[in-house]
This record gives structure tokens, sequence and C-alpha cells, in this order.
């Protein structure tokens, strides 16, 4: 079993889950799985995989899924300013 735990911090923690949670309702797959837990300033997830393969795949979604929620959170930024 492999596992790794992405903390990110925020301090927003409730807008990264919501703009996230299309992409969370599925959270259990045949070789991997992982939670999130929203804190105060941050949001852990943890992944479990029953391989490495399954692992990166989780970490590569999540990842991208930051990715494109930074950008998304500059753009409104540099609207507003």
């Amino acid at each position: 079993m492999y596992s790794s735990v992405l903390e990110v911090e925020t301090m927003d923690p409730e807008s990264l889950l919501k703009a996230m949670a299309p992409e969370l309702k599925k959270s259990e797959w045949e070789r991997s799985s992982f939670s999130f837990e929203k804190h105060k300033d941050k949001v852990i997830f943890t992944i479990k995989a029953k391989d490495i393969a399954a692992l990166r795949a989780n970490l590569n979604m999540i990842t991208q899924l930051l990715m494109i929620y930074d950008k998304t959170k500059k753009l409104v930024r540099s609207d507003v300013l």
C-alpha cells in the first residue's frame, strides 16, 4: 500500500473545496482512494493507493485542480484591481 499526504495552505479553504467539489465527489476507485480535511487555514488531502501508478494518478488529479483554482483566483484578482 502506498500513501501520501498533501497539505495545501489557503486563506479560504471553503472556496478551494467548493471549486474542486465536482471532481472530488468520486473519491474512491478500484486501486486508490483519497480523503480531505478542511481546517481553518488549510486543506489536507490523504491519498491511499494499491500501486505507485494509482498514487501518481491521484496526485496528478489533485495538483491539476489546484493549478486551475490558483490561475482562476489570480484572474479574478487581476480583474478586481
